[in-house]
């Protein structure tokens, strides 16, 4: 969420969080002397008022200009000085003894960067304390109380965050008698939810949005993602899906092998069957970054990102009309994060920090271009796994050099598929691929 957004959400809710600091952090405050202290988004200044009152000096940050007016008038206090800014980039001027971070909500990668400064910060003996929500809060918090609400078993209903994400994101969620909840982002996240589901085959999905749950305001709607009407409600509400698909609807699992017809373009893209095979060869995990080098559709980038929420992926493509078809299919896929660079290996130094140690890396074009291969090698980590395709006996040719020097599987697929001739079935070939994967060792280029 930006600060706009912020702004509207303390305008229209007095004190979101509670006017009371958090206990878990009030308990560690008191165990220290006082000094000198940030609160690092520090809201509407419940905590930095906390601190103030127990002698400390406050230096109360946070990038909304709504909840920190709301925090000033809060009562005067001298010891704390509020500051508009943002926590990803401000600064203070001098060490402190005491960095207070709370619930503060950022995507994880910025969230780490965030902290790590804030670590810098302290003077010697300094502390600093972080509390978020922990991964239990979402089954186990919000999620029981919804779940009892609706009869539905906590433990087997999934939670997908929208609060700091594209509502497309949910997408690789959804599946035909699937349950789940959505954390909202604010009252518009419902009716966007239900464009989505009617969109993408889902439109008789049954929704219910619970507002302000478990306060003394709260509220219900229910309804049909296709005919949803309902106006905006709470602004803090978790959304209940009972999907349903339509009949006919494309069946896109986060497995492997997604149909050719899911994506869009010109047609340049590794299709189904060789596809779930390089993804098995590419063996994705949580928290995985792959590189994608030669784009087309984006199909092996997109399919690697579904199959986990914490899987990031790169991917390099030099045309500029496939780059927008691969951002397109990624957006309609429900990975719309994946980042889209130019030519390789030229846009390899575009890479941003967090997105630079790759873990594994697909070469599905350009094989045969000079030097390519070892630029992804010298790239990839120790560790990490490499896997090329290859359709010409040229790049064939080169796979096998690679092979020779590196080890590793050397593969070839031949995939025939069933189609009319005339009033009868004929097998039709679809191009040999030659594929070569490999574990990298140890570190350095290939001799």
């Amino acid at each position: 969420m930006d600060s706009s957004e912020w702004d509207a959400r303390y305008s229209s809710v007095e004190h979101p969080w509670g006017s009371a600091p958090a206990a878990a952090l009030s308990a560690r405050f008191a165990e220290l002397m006082p000094g000198r202290a940030i609160d690092l988004g520090c809201g509407d200044g419940r905590h930095a008022r906390w601190l103030a009152d127990a002698g400390w000096t406050v230096h109360a940050v946070d990038f909304s200009s709504v909840a920190i007016e709301l925090a000033r008038s809060g009562g005067e206090d001298r010891s704390i000085d509020y500051t508009v800014a943002d926590a990803r980039t401000w600064e203070p001027s001098e060490p402190v003894d005491l960095v207070a971070i709370g619930f503060l909500h950022l995507p994880v990668d910025e969230l780490v960067a965030v902290i790590a400064g804030a670590a810098s910060w302290l003077a010697p003996s300094g502390r600093l304390l972080y509390l978020g929500h922990a991964l239990e809060n979402f089954t186990h918090g919000v999620g029981t109380l919804a779940c009892a609400r609706l009869g539905w078993a906590a433990h087997d209903t999934p939670v997908v965050s929208l609060v700091n994400r594209p509502v497309d994101t949910l997408a690789p969620a959804l599946g035909d008698r699937t349950r789940l909840l959505v954390l909202s982002r604010d009252e518009h996240t419902p009716a966007a939810v239900a464009e989505l589901l009617t969109e993408r085959g889902f439109g008789p999905s049954r929704l219910t949005v619970l507002g302000e749950l478990g306060g003394p305001d709260e509220s219900r709607l229910d309804g049909t993602a296709s005919a949803w009407s309902h106006e905006p409600g709470p602004r803090l509400n978790v959304i209940a899906i009972d999907c349903r698909a339509e009949s006919g609807a494309l069946r896109l699992t986060r497995l492997p092998g997604l149909p050719d017809a899911a994506f869009t373009g010109d047609g340049q893209m590794t299709k189904h069957e060789v596809r779930a095979l390089t993804l098995c060869a590419l063996a994705p995990a949580a928290g995985e970054v792959l590189w994608d080098v030669g784009g087309g559709s984006g199909t092996i980038a997109i399919e690697w990102m579904r199959t986990h929420p914490l899987c990031r992926a790169v991917t390099f493509e030099r045309s500029a009309a496939r780059v927008d078809q691969i951002t397109s299919n990624a957006a309609a896929l429900g990975v719309p994060s994946l980042a889209v660079f130019g030519d390789a290996p030229v846009a390899f130094g575009d890479v941003p920090a967090d997105l630079s140690a790759p873990d594994a890396i697909f070469v599905g074009g350009g094989v045969t271009q000079d030097g390519l291969l070892d630029e992804c090698w010298s790239r990839l980590r120790v560790g990490g796994r490499m896997v090329a395709n290859a359709v010409t006996a040229e790049s064939e040719a080169l796979l096998l050099q690679w092979f020779s020097r590196c080890g590793g599987q050397l593969r070839k697929f031949q995939v025939y598929r069933g189609e009319p001739l005339g009033g009868f079935t004929a097998w039709r070939p679809q191009l040999p691929v030659a594929q070569w994967s490999v574990t990298k060792q140890s570190k350095g280029v290939v001799a």
